[in-house]
């Protein structure tokens, strides 16, 4: 399975501040975009580079070095605009392209309701923000819109706060190849899709709607 778990200790402790009833909104947004950027660094360790000749320091001229693809985020709504913000702090020429999806409370099946992609692809990696990935449809229905798109799957990346192993698996699974990061990964799911033991609704504790 090519789930990336980010084992940090700093990543780990944040995770466990996340998942507490404790936790107030405010901090549970702060939480996010840090975890978010943890994970971004995580993903983008082997973005390739190209050089930036004729750069001046306070000493000398130098070479400097530039990330080399055009980068695109993809944030399904509303919980992903949570870690939108952390990644356009790493990457701040980003293109971001919203993708409105929820999950149908009874079927569990993915909805989709908003998207506004170009016609064709005009970035060579995309970062899917996904803070929870529960039993993974919305995850599968997201990555078969960016892949009717034009992309490939090996131009894309799942950053997911905390997935479920089934999710996590179904993923995987349905799209060999495809890299995925993830700070935390629980075994098992309720009967109405919510991670066990999980940290809620993150849209709601995100947004303070719970």
């Amino acid at each position: 399975m090519s789930v990336n778990l980010v084992e940090h200790p700093i990543v780990q402790a944040k995770l466990s501040q996340l998942r507490s009833v404790e936790t107030s909104s405010h901090r549970f947004r702060s939480l996010v975009k840090e975890l978010s950027t943890l994970l971004g660094i995580e993903a983008s360790r082997d973005l390739p580079l190209k050089d930036l000749p004729g750069l001046k320091s306070p000493i000398t001229e130098f070479t400097g070095k530039a990330i080399a693809p055009r980068i695109g985020l993809s944030p399904i709504l509303r919980a992903g605009i949570g870690m939108t913000d952390s990644l356009l702090d790493l990457f701040p020429e980003a293109s971001v392209f919203y993708l409105g999806l929820f999950r149908e409370k009874v079927s569990l099946q993915p909805v989709e309701y908003y998207q506004k992609l170009p016609p064709s692809p005009t970035v060579d990696t995309l970062y899917l923000l996904d803070p929870l990935i529960a039993t993974g449809g919305t995850a599968i229905a997201a990555i078969s819109i960016l892949l009717d798109w034009g992309l490939q799957i090996s131009q894309i990346k799942v950053l997911s706060v905390l997935g479920s192993k089934p999710g996590l698996t179904r993923v995987a699974e349905a799209y060999p190849g495809l890299e995925i990061y993830t700070c935390g990964i629980d075994e098992t799911l309720s009967e109405d899709g919510m991670i066990v033991p999980g940290l809620g609704d993150s849209g709601d504790r995100l947004f303070n709607t719970v």
